[in-house]
């Protein structure tokens, strides 16, 4: 799969108007700095299209919304009086585009000049393909996974501390996480893209059932990317790439993300066809595994505290919040999943 050469768009004439190519839509929830930087990326760097840009608040109360009107007045801003999650706010932002491909981006991504027309030629000159994702780099240059494979429930044991103290599914697990990522595979079918960054025809957007909402923040780029490919190739073009800082959105907002991600995974689950007995089994082992899991990673912080390791023990700690946010506000929606 390689892009056909086109031509670089040209800006229109003042005074007229013309259809973008691709509209961006960003679900955005605080991150203010992270924000400005995205749409800095977009709006006042050479992108080689017509682009809009839609930006969708979820009530965010760091002023992101506020500065967003104030210093880019081209972004469409909509403004939702409460978190109405990430699968809900795209829709919403694809609802209001009027480009013929949409480009799904995270808050806290940056896109270099031009990658937006790499990606639409991509699309243009493979319009079999469904959906392509870049390749994710931090902003100290490592590469970020940008793709890999659908996940099972032996994977996901692996990751409860009873279970991966033992060992089980170590395997079923790496290969999971990292077993298919190949960053300088070039162009090539996968079959999941992550979400941070996803480029998709509005034809292709529809036919797939969009971001399904009873997702909340979390899983629903497994959804999207499984119900792409049941008609189409899902596509990693790894001569594209955007910057991602880390999920340093989830990050800031631990208590909310970590929760829904736990009950996300049960919903794909149960959407594809893992049976009742299964999930059961599943959900009782995530709920034990839950103030084990704090103890280990207060423990865990503790530790690198002491040791000077800082940055690693806020990790582990921001862990800790996540899963005591999870049991406290979480586990009937978990079980009712």
């Amino acid at each position: 799969m390689t892009p056909a050469a086109l031509p670089i768009a040209a800006a229109p004439e003042p005074g007229t108007a013309r259809a973008p190519d691709v509209s961006v839509c960003i679900a955005s929830w605080n991150c203010v700095g992270l924000l400005r930087k995205c749409l800095h990326s977009l709006l006042e760097q050479p992108q080689g299209v017509a682009l809009e840009v839609v930006v969708v608040d979820n009530a965010s109360t760091d002023g992101a919304a506020d500065m967003v009107a104030r210093e880019f007045p081209r972004a469409l801003l909509v403004r939702n009086a409460t978190n109405r999650g990430f699968a809900a706010a795209s829709n919403q932002a694809a609802a209001r585009a009027s480009g013929r491909y949409l480009f799904f981006l995270n808050n806290d991504t940056e896109v270099p000049p031009h990658a937006v027309r790499k990606l639409l030629d991509h699309a243009r000159a493979n319009p079999a393909a469904g959906m392509f994702g870049p390749r994710l780099r931090e902003a100290s240059g490592d590469v970020q996974i940008s793709y890999r494979r659908r996940p099972t429930l032996p994977a996901l044991l692996h990751k409860l501390s009873v279970v991966r103290w033992t060992g089980l599914y170590r395997k079923a697990h790496a290969d999971y996480r990292r077993g298919s990522f190949q960053p300088d595979a070039g162009v090539r079918p996968v079959e999941v893209l992550m979400g941070s960054a996803v480029f998709v025809s509005r034809e292709v957007f529809e036919e797939a059932g969009r971001w399904d909402e009873r997702y909340r923040f979390g899983v629903e780029d497994i959804d999207l990317s499984t119900q792409v490919s049941r008609r189409r190739a899902v596509v990693y073009a790894g001569d594209v790439e955007v910057v991602h800082h880390g999920r340093a959105s989830s990050r800031e907002n631990i208590g909310y993300v970590a929760p829904s991600v736990v009950t996300g995974y049960v919903q794909y689950f149960r959407k594809s066809g893992v049976g009742r007995c299964s999930l059961f089994w599943y959900k009782l082992a995530v709920t034990l595994n839950a103030p084990i899991q704090i103890v280990e990673k207060a423990v865990e912080a503790a530790a690198r505290w002491v040791t000077g390791q800082h940055r690693d023990a806020n990790r582990s700690w921001a862990t800790v919040r996540g899963v005591w946010a999870f049991m406290r506000h979480e586990l009937v929606r978990f079980w009712r999943a």
